[in-house]
């Protein structure tokens, strides 16, 4: 999420200076909200577990919450695929991208755990023998190649800067919300301080409409 919202500034700048695209004041206004709610959000983040194996993440992911939800967003898109794009698919810019994003939010999951193994592995502790390694790779792989496939569709059909701020937003929110679910990041947290990482999230969120809608 952080290398989404540096993507945005850094495209919108280069753009600016490289480009020659005129950055109008709501666009300058777009970028300082993102930073000011990256800021927030940081400082007011949740103390992000590190799990210590793939077994352990696996057992996380195997809770009937996060079950219920990865079972939920699979039908959805397949729902997506199967029915609605074939008739919609080309009219309506939520069936490209809610396929997206909803499988993004199992990416980032996935790409956690393989990432959790690929350190451990390096360190000396091989997560290569486990099942679930492998398991995560495939899961992580297919959400990328989906994205990939879908999010270029999109891309083709209709306006980038429709396009951006759509996914973004709604990519952020999923993956916060999948990783809520299975982390639960913000169990130990008090009221304040998930009241000002929403207050953050809505303030980049606002950031990057304004972004991407005022570009010439």
């Amino acid at each position: 999420m952080c290398a989404n919202r540096f993507l945005f500034l850094s495209s919108a700048v280069l753009a600016h200076f490289i480009l020659q695209e005129r950055l109008q004041a709501m666009g300058i206004l777009g970028c300082v909200s993102c930073i000011v709610g990256s800021v927030v959000i940081v400082i007011y983040a949740p103390q992000e577990q590190s799990p210590s194996s793939v077994e352990e993440i696996w057992k996380l992911a195997t809770q009937p919450a996060f079950l219920l939800y990865a079972a939920a967003t699979f039908s959805v898109v397949l729902a997506l695929v199967l029915h609605f794009e074939p008739l919609y698919g080309q009219t309506n810019i939520l069936i490209y991208l809610g396929i997206c994003f909803l499988m993004g939010s199992l990416m980032v999951v996935s790409i956690k755990a393989v990432g959790v193994a690929i350190r451990l592995t390096l360190e000396g502790i091989s997560q290569v023998t486990y099942y679930q390694t492998w398991l995560f790779v495939t899961i992580a792989l297919v959400c990328v190649i989906s994205q990939l496939n879908y999010l270029n569709k999109a891309l083709d059909t209709f306006n980038t800067t429709i396009v951006s701020p759509i996914y973004y937003v709604m990519f952020t929110t999923l993956t916060i919300v999948a990783s809520a679910i299975m982390f639960k990041d913000w169990s130990g947290q008090n009221i304040s301080s998930i009241a000002s990482e929403i207050c953050g999230f809505i303030t980049v969120i606002s950031g990057t409409i304004l972004l991407n809608t005022t570009k010439e």
